[in-house]
């Protein structure tokens, strides 16, 4: 009975709310967007306390079934009530003692925005729009210039600059006036790779307008280089020197003396050999030692016996770093027929260069010392140089202190001075140079180089003239001599066409301790060369030479200068056949009989020419 009676309360209650719930129905389809937005915000609203709202929504549920009922009723129609009403009874057959609830939970998560990300990432400029206003100016048609592109055409390889080896055979042969006979034989052998020998003999004799002006030269070189199957090439070299001089410059000119009286013969034999390692080993280590002999002889049986030997070798550390290490033995005797006793003289020279070298493409440094021992007397001279190349300017600037020995025997002598007597002391000369110059190219064409050097000559020779009669001249030697040296040089060259030079070389001698001037030292003097191929079968050179008056001391013991000289000279050498050139020399240009030494005049204006004839 007590399930009928709530059957019976279930149909009264949804008969009486069947027309409350068509209303609500109504009301709710008018503002459903304002009820879907109220909702939207509400659930935002409830987000944040995620928790809250569930227990919320929990207990309300809970506590109020019978409101769920109704809501639910809400949605359904009114024959849907028989439905209903059958599973409300099948639910009031269950167990009541404990009513059934239903929890809604909302699967929240909370999240943050995803944020932009900042990419610094490479961007091309953007495109520039705007347009400028060119203006052209073409030029008037009556000037026919061609617009038209150059077609293109191949070119061949340019050949390389160095030529190929090839054996050349020639005699060159002629004559001038003062009695002047010519002759030159030049003879080359090898294939140029693994050997090449090359021989050259000369002969030039002449006989000028004073009583004895004659002198004569014979020349005979024979230069040979091998390369052996390892890593070494060789290279010989003799030569035999033969001059013949008069001592023409005797006053007053009347003395009588006979050829025979005045002749100074010199005789030079010469042997040098050296060996060079052409490739530089894992060790970074390069040597290229040498030896060297002379034999010097005159007439009066005075000789000299020299002999040389080099070994320098340097030990590269890296392609920065080297050390370098030169070990030289000059030795020399030198012997003289005397009344009473005969002259014997040994002048050795010994010295050792260690440096430290630093190099790179823009700077070269050299920094050492040379311990020197000049006839068992030791010096430390120093040795410190550095170069440094300016950058996009061809340019280098240098700069050093350097000390040196000018070796002063009696050979070497005799090259500077033909008409010196035979001496009798033999000191060699020690430099000190400190000096500051500028060197380079402008250009494909263009070199320069200049220097100012600060000059310390300790032991130098001097020559004046002897006080008999001044036909030889004696050596006096400074213990000290300073100098102020300007060298410049400059170069204009066009392959093989053109060869344009020109160089200045002043010294300035500022204070001797010895003597008032530096006799028979030449204060200043300029040169210039030229060589240009004017067509392809002719070729002319030129020569000009300016020299200040060299200072010399007179019989009566005065400071003397000799007059200025100016020497030009010009010459030409043309193709007549395949194998034979005419060639013609013209010397002393302006007929200026100067005098290089004190009372010994130079030939003047003198012609040379004859033929050239290729061998081969």
């Amino acid at each position: 009975m007590s399930i009928l009676k709530k059957i019976l309360c279930l149909l009264i209650l949804v008969l009486t709310f069947a027309p409350v719930v068509d209303a609500q129905q109504k009301k709710k389809q008018s503002s459903s967007s304002k009820s879907s937005s109220k909702k939207t915000s509400s659930k935002k609203s409830k987000k944040p306390s995620s928790k809250k709202s569930s227990s919320k929504k929990s207990s309300k549920k809970s506590s109020s079934k019978s409101s769920s009922k109704s809501a639910a009723s809400k949605k359904v129609n009114l024959n849907e009530a028989d439905d209903i009403a059958a599973k409300l009874a099948k639910e009031a057959l269950e167990d009541t003692s404990h009513p059934k609830e239903v929890v809604i939970t909302s699967a929240f998560k909370p999240s943050l925005k995803t944020a932009a990300k900042i990419n610094f990432t490479a961007a091309t400029p953007l495109a520039d729009t705007a347009r400028l206003q060119l203006l052209y100016r073409v030029p008037a048609q009556n000037l026919f210039f061609s617009y038209q592109p150059v077609p293109i055409k191949p070119i061949a390889m340019a050949m390389d600059s160095v030529e190929p080896w090839k054996n050349s055979r020639y005699i060159k042969v002629g004559v001038g006036n003062f009695s002047t006979p010519f002759a030159e034989m030049g003879l080359s052998f090898g294939d140029g790779v693994t050997n090449t020998v090359s021989i050259l003999a000369t002969h030039l004799s002449s006989k000028g307008k004073i009583p004895f002006q004659e002198f004569g030269r014979n020349k005979l070189s024979v230069l040979a280089n091998f390369q052996t199957k390892t890593a070494h090439d060789w290279s010989a070299h003799a030569f035999f020197d033969n001059s013949r001089q008069y001592l023409y410059g005797f006053q007053p000119a009347t003395i009588p003396y006979t050829k025979e009286d005045i002749l100074q013969r010199f005789n030079t034999l010469g042997f040098d050999l050296s060996m060079n390692n052409k490739l530089v080993g894992e060790n970074g280590f390069s040597y290229q030692p040498k030896i060297g002999f002379r034999y010097f002889s005159n007439n009066n049986k005075a000789n000299e016996v020299n002999f040389m030997a080099q070994l320098p070798f340097t030990k590269a550390f890296s392609r920065v770093y080297a050390f370098k290490l030169g070990l030289t033995a000059d030795i020399a005797s030198y012997n003289a027929p005397m009344i009473p006793n005969p002259l014997k003289i040994q002048n050795n020279l010994f010295y050792i260069d260690p440096s430290f070298q630093f190099k790179t493409p823009n700077l070269r440094l050299n920094l050492g010392v040379i311990p020197s021992w000049d006839n068992s007397a030791f010096k430390m001279l120093p040795n410190l140089t550095a170069e440094a190349s300016i950058k996009e300017t061809g340019m280098t600037v240098e700069l050093g202190w350097k000390g040196s020995y000018q070796k002063n025997g009696y050979r070497t002598l005799a090259e500077f001075n033909p008409y010196i007597d035979r001496p009798d002391t033999l000191w060699n000369t020690r430099i000190a140079e400190q000096y500051l110059g500028l060197k380079g190219s402008l250009g494909n064409h263009f070199s320069f180089a200049g220097r100012v050097s600060f000059m310390q000559f300790f032991n130098q020779p001097l020559f004046v003239n002897n006080f008999l009669d001044g036909r030889a001249f004696n050596i006096l030697y400074d213990s000290r001599v300073e100098a102020l040296r300007i060298k410049g040089e400059l170069g204009y060259k066009v392959q093989e066409q053109f060869s344009l030079m020109a160089g200045v070389n002043i010294t300035q001698y500022t204070k001797l301790s010895t003597n008032d001037k530096a006799y028979g030292l030449v204060p200043m003097e300029l040169t210039g060369s030229l060589k240009w191929k004017l067509l392809k079968d002719l070729q002319i050179k030129a020569d000009v030479y300016f020299r200040d008056g060299v200072p010399y001391l007179s019989k009566s013991l005065i400071s003397q200068k000799l007059d200025p000289a100016a020497d030009l000279n010009l010459g030409a050498e043309f193709t007549i056949l395949p194998r034979l050139n005419i060639w013609f020399q013209m010397n002393n240009l302006l007929n200026n009989t100067y005098q290089r030494w004190n009372q010994y005049e130079v030939l003047g204006f003198n012609v040379l020419g004859g033929v050239v004839y290729s061998l081969q």
